[in-house]
């Protein structure tokens, strides 16, 4: 099932349509780290990492808000950004991320599995065909 859930997500990425004036990829840490490598494969931009904690491993929150762990360390001002994670439940950290994000010149999302302006599937959570399987 993975293997053939990864099949789909490649595929359902090669067919989007991306702006043409994207300057860079940014992964939101931890989630948007593999989508990320994923959009850089198929668009060739940098990608550089914002570091934001805000959900546990089984995907609920860690607290009432999402934390910047670390400030963005490359320069983003009047750049057009695309933000990329894994999933997108509430839009919190989207929204947490494009208010440290504020410089840019646009910030476009997207998510493997959620609302975001490039979306691969809208659906309940299913778990990432590349998250390895947690031991008993």
């Amino acid at each position: 099932m993975a293997t053939k859930r990864f099949e789909d997500i490649l595929q359902r990425l090669t067919a989007l349509e991306f702006p043409a004036h994207l300057d860079m990829i940014v992964a939101i840490a931890n989630g948007g780290i593999l989508p990320a490598a994923l959009l850089y494969e198929r668009l060739g931009l940098e990608v550089n990492v914002l570091r934001i904690n805000w959900r546990k491993p089984d995907n609920s929150p860690r607290g009432p808000v999402p934390v910047l762990l670390r400030a963005p360390d490359f320069d983003f001002a009047g750049k057009h950004l695309l933000l990329a994670d894994d999933r997108v439940k509430t839009g919190v950290t989207l929204d947490f991320a494009r208010k440290v994000l504020a410089g840019a010149a646009s910030i476009h999302t997207f998510a493997i599995n959620g609302n975001a302006d490039f979306a691969l599937y809208d659906e309940d959570c299913f778990p990432m065909p590349w998250r390895l399987p947690k031991n008993s």
